[in-house]
């Protein structure tokens, strides 16, 4: 709601009635202080308008005032109009903001700048006013609860206890306000105890389990605690809930700790503290309750205290180990943490590579694709595109139909539903545009136009715009790869385990993120990127820098321009799932997370399938359908789909599999010879154009990443001939290997 204050009707006040009904608030509009006062206490506006630009009719600083008096007002928003002055110095604010407005708008008529002021009123000062009043309950909440909550600052400094805290330790809520927690839990576990929790802290997560805590008269309690962190301005921790539970006899805690999804603090809960700084705020009081923005988070974490406890799996096995411990022998207590140590690592799916007599082409590899690199050892600095412009799809020619494709193209692409498909003859035909006609072909076989209801002529200015954006002189990350990864794609999706399994969105989804997983990629892995300190590597953090750049400007490009947006006919719930499968597909090609993804999908679905083969379950089609349908399995197999796609080159038939690795060798060399240049740390050594073996390094590929990951996928889909093709390009590198030949082909 809103309250217009204006003496007299003019443009301004015009203005800004015909925004609020453009923007459905509902107006009232006031000629006098009194009326105004008398409407707003009636109404409770949420922003309130008043003309500050002529004195004569009444004193606007004077109103706000008086209604800033009445309680009602203190979640209301009050906006001053002042004259617009272009002959003197820019007048101080600090009046205005002293007589309880909230802001100024100087005198601008047009409607348009009126909306656009209501509307950021909206979605800045009202909406922030709203969380402020919806902390009131939530408060209410808290004082009633039966737990003892206690709430602290990043610095650990109380700034809220319940009463029930105060019942259980003994103190009122005056001794602690504004004091500092100072000791550490007081537990029989001691260091393996306080390392536990650091484990969960490291890794941000809530910390909950069972210690003793010190009353105010020195008496200890055993207490069952979580701790939460609050995640407030600039995405860091700003407060810490600590929840606590008497423990008794008929009530004692099963599990000794647990780590939750979120971190705990190192000073836990205890209750001697010392003075801290005077200028501590409590929580209590207005402008704290929602000063982090975070009461939703409170509120959920809340809900969840009584009726669950959420733990990871990781998490339980940790507590197991830790309760066999304790009535272990000496040796299988030593042995227990030494596995306890391995499953603290973060790289729990990451084989461990030896130091000295690893294969250096292995060790490379590694390095190169599975890390985001060193960190950047020189003062050059790689800007990644730094002032590229996108292709966009009114600088491209018009695309050519589906139904108008020269002759010879047609013909290379005659076999494309066959794995064997030669997409280097397509690369020819096409002049190295196959990705618009790949795509052409294999959507329309899908039916995409029909499920996205976009034109023909909007996919084919879709699929123009994105392989435009392919860098050609990239000699293995172009569009040709883009088309090659389209088609595994499209191949797999055809396997009927695969169809049983995927819904149609799926497919769409799937196709789509073929398309676009490499988009704009510079010819560099993560890890050159990351030591060249480039902008994309800034951008996101050194994480997952290249994939989530193509995932990013894959729907930049798509949805700039009507003329290529394939999503603009969607219905917004079904193009927000879609688009949220596209991204974590997209996101799967990182190696990074290679192992995980694998070994996921082996203990998720390969195993719980031939289990059920084993017991003879073969055609119970439900207990098959529970594996394969299961949400979280879904995404699994999504994932998998195109990891598999993204690195089929050794599955392809020969000659295919030499021409790919030709290129993808010529990529690390160039990436290799510009790290040289550039003084950056090299990341693959072993790609040193001049001495690297080329078979060498293919089969240590093949051997690391796919004879694995291509066994589940196998399994799954039932692809001999696939595995046919590996087999006999596995005994080709070998071949030559064993003929300390470091080409690509044998001599004639």
């Amino acid at each position: 709601q809103v309250l217009l204050v204006f003496a007299e009707e003019d443009d301004q006040s015009n203005g800004f009635r015909w925004a609020c009904d453009k923007a459905g608030f509902r107006c009232n509009i006031a000629r006098t202080p009194q009326s105004a006062l008398e409407c707003f206490l009636d109404k409770h506006h949420d922003i309130i308008i008043i003309d500050h630009r002529h004195s004569r009719y009444f004193d606007a600083e004077a109103l706000c005032r008086s209604i800033r008096t009445t309680k009602a007002s203190e979640n209301t928003v009050i906006i001053c109009v002042v004259q617009r002055h272009t002959d003197r110095e820019e007048s101080s604010i600090l009046p205005l903001i002293s007589a309880g407005f909230t802001r100024r708008y100087v005198e601008n008529s047009s409607r348009m700048a009126c909306y656009n002021e209501l509307i950021q009123l909206e979605f800045g000062q009202v909406q922030a006013q709203f969380k402020l009043r919806a902390c009131n309950s939530l408060f209410t909440a808290l004082e009633k609860s039966q737990e003892a909550i206690e709430i602290t600052s990043e610095d650990h400094v109380i700034q809220y206890v319940n009463p029930a805290f105060e019942t259980m330790m003994g103190y009122q809520i005056g001794e602690l306000i504004e004091k500092e927690l100072t000791e550490v839990p007081i537990n029989e576990k001691k260091a393996d105890f306080l390392d536990t929790i650091n484990s969960c802290i490291k890794i941000g997560k809530e910390w909950q389990g069972m210690y003793y805590a010190k009353k105010k008269n020195g008496d200890s309690i055993q207490q069952n605690v979580k701790i939460l962190p609050v995640i407030g301005q600039g995405g860091k921790i700003r407060h810490y809930v600590s929840i606590s539970r008497l423990c008794n006899d008929n009530n004692k805690v099963e599990k000794t700790c647990e780590c939750i999804q979120a971190e705990s603090q190192t000073d836990t809960q205890t209750c001697r503290h010392k003075d801290m700084r005077k200028g501590s705020l409590d929580v209590r009081s207005t402008t704290s309750r929602g000063s982090d923005g975070s009461s939703q988070r409170r509120r959920s974490s809340m809900a969840r205290v009584h009726s669950m406890t959420i733990e990871a799996p990781i998490t339980k096995v940790i507590n197991i180990i830790n309760a066999a411990q304790e009535s272990s022998p000496l040796p299988v207590a030593e042995a227990l943490d030494r596995a306890l140590e391995i499953l603290r690592t973060t790289e729990l799916y990451s084989p461990q590579l030896g130091t000295k007599d690893e294969d250096p082409h292995t060790s490379d590899l590694v390095g190169g694709l599975m890390t985001d690199g060193l960190r950047r050892l020189s003062g050059n600095e790689y800007i990644l595109s730094a002032k590229q412009t996108h292709q966009v799809a009114g600088s491209l020619s018009s695309p050519i139909s589906l139904n108008d494709i020269p002759p010879r193209i047609t013909q290379a692409m005659e076999n494309e539903e066959q794995w064997d498909f030669d997409i280097f003859e397509l690369e020819a035909a096409t002049h190295k545009r196959p990705l618009v006609y790949l795509g052409l072909k294999i959507f329309a076989r899908f039916g995409i136009c029909e499920f996205l209801n976009c034109s023909e002529s909007t996919l084919r200015s879709w699929l123009q715009v994105i392989e435009a954006n392919y860098h050609s002189s990239n000699s293995y990350h172009n569009s040709t790869h883009s088309a090659d990864v389209l088609h595994a794609t499209a191949y797999f999706l055809s396997k009927e385990r695969v169809k049983q399994t995927l819904d149609p969105i799926d497919e769409v989804a799937a196709l789509i993120a073929a398309t676009v997983h490499d988009v704009d990629h510079p010819g560099r892995t993560n890890s050159f990127l990351c030591n060249a300190g480039s902008e994309l590597a800034i951008l996101y953090n050194d994480t997952a820098v290249l994939e989530s750049h193509h995932a990013a400007l894959a729907f930049q490009l798509t949805t700039r321009d009507g003329k290529c947006n394939i999503f603009k006919n969607m219905e917004r719930n079904e193009y927000r799932t879609l688009r949220q499968v596209i991204i974590d597909m997209v996101l799967a090609t990182e190696m990074t997370k290679h192992f995980e993804h694998v070994n996921k999908f082996v203990n998720s679905i390969n195993k719980p399938l031939a289990a059920l083969e084993e017991n003879g379950n073969n055609g119970d089609g439900e207990s098959i359908k529970t594996v394969l349908r299961s949400p979280e399995n879904r995404i699994l197999i999504k994932r998998m789909l195109i990891k598999c796609a993204d690195i089929s080159n050794p599955c392809r038939p020969r000659e295919q599999c030499i021409e790919w690795a030709g290129r993808i060798s010529e990529e690390y060399f160039a990436q290799t010879d510009e790290e040289r240049r550039q003084g950056l740390p090299v990341v693959m050594p072993v790609f040193d154009r001049n001495t690297c073996s080329i078979p060498k390094s293919q089969l240590s590929f093949i051997d690391y990443f796919i004879i694995d990951m291509f066994d589940a996928w196998d399994a799954f889909a039932d692809l001999p001939n696939l595995m046919e093709h590996l087999n006999n390009n596995i005994k080709y590198w070998k071949g030559l290997d064993g003929r300390n030949l470091r080409v690509l082909r044998p001599p004639p």
